[in-house]
C-alpha cells in the first residue's frame, strides 16, 4: 500500500479548545488545490506566507500563516498544507470545514503518521515515538522519546538485521553448495558472529528496559508489618498527607498509590496493607492485595520499625558502621518473602523511626543475607538498607539516590530510548532464537535448524521497526494516537 495514491486527508493539529493558535493540517493529493481555493493564489513550497483565508464566498475567515510543502519532502511524504489561523472555537471549525469542503475528508487518529510510516519516511518505531513524546510525563522520558525518535532505537535494530543477515548468507550458503568448492564462512566464525550479536541483543534490551521505565514509571511499593510506618514513609516520598497516619495497627486496608517524580524520574509508588495474620476478613483482602503488589513491583521497600524490634542485631545495625556488613535478621522478614525469597533480589530494606531510636544513625548500610537464603535461586548476597525517619522527613534523600541507583539512573539518562512492551517482547524472542542456533552448533545438528532459528529471529527484529508487521498491528499502535498527528 502506498498513501500517495489515497485520498487527501485533514484535522486539527493543535489541541482541541480556544487557544492562541491553531493549526489544520491537511495532506493528499488535493492538497495543492486546497490551498490554491483558500488563499487565492499557489503557495511557494517551503515558505511562510501570511494571507487571508477565504470561504466559497470569497469572504475572509481569518487571517494567518499557510505552509506548503511538496511531496516527497514533507513528514507523510505527500503533499502537505498547514493553516496556522487564531485558535477561538468558531475560527477553528470555519477553517476545518472549508477544507472539507474543498475534498479532504476528516483523519483518523494517527493517520498522518501513519502514512509517514507507509511512504518510508519513517519507521515504526519512530512513528510510536511522535506519541510517546506527546505523552511524556517527565522530561527524562521526553528525552528518551526524542532519542527514539531521531533513529536511536531503529538504527541499533537495523545493525542487528544486517549482522543476522551476514551470518544467514553465510549459512544459507553452506547448506546449498555444500559440494562446491567455495569460500564459505566456518563455523567457528559463525558461532563468533552470534555471540556478538547476542551481546548487542543482550545491551539493547538492557536499554529498552531502562527506557520502558522512562516511559511508564518505576513500580514501588511499600512493605512491611502493620504501624512500622510505611504511610508515613509514602507522605515524606510525595510531600502529601495521602495517607492516613495512625498509632491503630491495620488502618492502610486497601492500595494507596501516589505518582511523583525524582530527577525527571516518574515513580508510582504503592503504600499496602501491614503483611501479617488476621482474622478480619476485609484486612485480609488487603493483605492478598499487597502481596500482589510486591509480586509485580520493580523495586519492594521493606520498612522495619526499629523503634520497638528488640532484636540486639537490628539494634546493631544501626549503630555500628554501615560499611560493616550485619546478617539480615530472619526475625525481621515477612513470611511473603520467606516464602518466595526470589523477591529479595528488588528488596529495599528501610529501618524506620530513626528518630525513636537509640544510638540509630541515619543513611545507607548493607545486610548479608543468611546463607540458608543465599542457597535459593535468584536471592542476592547482600541487601542494602537505609536508616531513616519518615516522620521527620530525615535520610529521605538517601532513600531517593538509592532508588535511582537501583535502576541505574544516571546510565538510563544517556543510554536509554523509549520502548514498548512489544518492542522487549520482539527482543526477548530474538534473544531466545539466537541461542537456540548457538545451542544447534554446539550440538552438531543440521545447520537447516540453526538457519531457521535465525530467519524467526531476524523477523522478530523486523517486527520492530514494522519491516514485517500486519494490519492489525498498525491499526492498534495509530489508533492510539491524537487526531492531527
Amino acid at each position: 500500500m502506498n498513501a500517495l495514491t489515497t485520498d487527501t486527508i485533514a484535522a486539527l493539529a493543535t489541541a482541541p479548545g480556544k487557544s492562541g493558535i491553531c493549526v489544520v493540517r491537511v495532506s493528499g493529493p488535493e492538497a495543492a488545490s486546497i490551498a490554491t481555493s483558500i488563499l487565492t493564489f499557489t503557495p511557494t513550497p517551503r515558505t511562510a506566507h501570511l494571507s487571508q483565508f477565504k470561504d466559497a464566498c470569497d469572504e475572509t475567515i481569518d487571517e494567518g500563516i499557510a505552509l506548503f510543502f511538496k511531496g516527497p519532502a514533507s513528514f507523510t511524504g505527500e503533499d502537505v498544507l498547514e493553516l496556522q489561523g487564531h485558535g477561538g472555537l468558531s475560527v477553528q471549525k470555519l477553517i476545518l470545514d472549508r477544507v472539507l469542503s474543498l475534498g479532504a475528508r476528516l483523519a483518523n487518529p494517527g493517520e498522518f503518521s501513519e502514512r509517514a510510516f507507509l511512504n518510508n519516511k519513517i519507521d515504526l518505531v519512530q512513528a510510536e515515538a511522535i506519541a510517546d513524546l506527546i505523552d511524556a510525563n517527565s522530561a527524562q522520558a521526553a528525552r528518551s522519546a526524542l532519542r527514539t525518535l531521531s533513529g536511536e532505537f531503529s538504527n541499533k535494530v537495523n545493525h542487528l538485521v544486517a549482522e543476522l543477515t551476514k551470518i544467514r548468507v553465510n549459512i544459507e550458503a553452506a547448506i546449498d553448495f555444500s559440494d562446491e568448492d567455495i569460500d564459505i564462512i566456518t563455523e567457528s566464525r559463525v558461532k563468533e558472529g552470534l555471540r556478538e550479536i547476542s551481546e548487542s541483543l543482550a545491551l539493547a534490551l538492557s536499554q529498552a528496559n531502562k527506557g520502558m521505565l522512562l516511559k511508564e514509571g518505576m513500580q514501588v511499593v511499600i512493605a512491611g508489618e502493620p504501624n512500622a510506618g510505611k504511610s508515613s514513609l509514602l507522605n515524606a516520598l510525595s510531600g502529601n498527607d495521602s495517607a492516613i497516619v495512625t498509632s491503630i495497627a491495620g488502618t492502610t486496608r486497601d492500595l494507596l498509590s501516589e505518582q511523583l517524580q525524582i530527577d525527571g524520574m516518574p515513580v508510582h509508588i504503592t503504600d499496602t496493607a501491614g503483611l501479617r495474620l488476621s482474622e478480619d476478613v476485609v484486612e485480609q483482602e488487603g493483605i492478598r492485595r499487597a502481596a500482589d503488589a510486591v509480586r509485580k513491583s520493580d523495586k519492594v521497600l521493606l520498612v522495619i520499625d526499629s523503634s520497638v524490634s528488640a532484636s540486639p542485631d537490628v539494634s546493631q545495625q544501626m549503630s555500628e558502621d554501615a560499611n560493616e556488613l550485619h546478617e539480615l535478621p530472619l526475625s525481621i522478614v515477612p513470611k511473603l518473602l520467606l516464602d518466595e525469597p526470589a523477591l529479595f533480589a528488588k528488596t529495599l530494606v528501610i529501618f524506620n523511626k530513626a528518630d525513636l531510636t537509640p544510638g540509630a544513625t541515619l543513611g545507607r548500610g548493607a545486610l548479608t543475607v543468611p546463607a540458608s537464603l543465599r542457597a535459593r535461586d535468584g536471592v542476592p548476597a547482600k541487601l542494602e538498607s537505609i536508616t531513616l525517619s519518615a516522620k521527620l522527613n530525615d535520610g529521605i534523600d538517601a532513600l531517593r539516590d538509592a532508588l535511582k541507583e537501583s535502576i541505574g539512573f544516571n546510565s538510563m539518562i544517556e543510554g536509554a530510548f523509549v520502548a514498548r512492551e512489544r518492542h522487549l517482547i520482539a527482543l526477548r524472542a530474538a534473544r531466545e532464537l539466537i541461542a537456540s542456533a548457538e545451542q544447534c552448533l554446539v550440538d552438531g545438528v543440521p545447520f537447516e535448524l540453526a538457519a531457521e532459528d535465525l530467519r524467526l529471529a531476524q523477523n522478530e527484529l523486523g517486527r520492530i521497526t514494522g519491516q514485517i508487521t500486519s494490519d492489525d498491528l498498525l491499526g492498534e499502535i495509530f489508533s492510539t494516537f491524537c487526531v492531527g498527528k
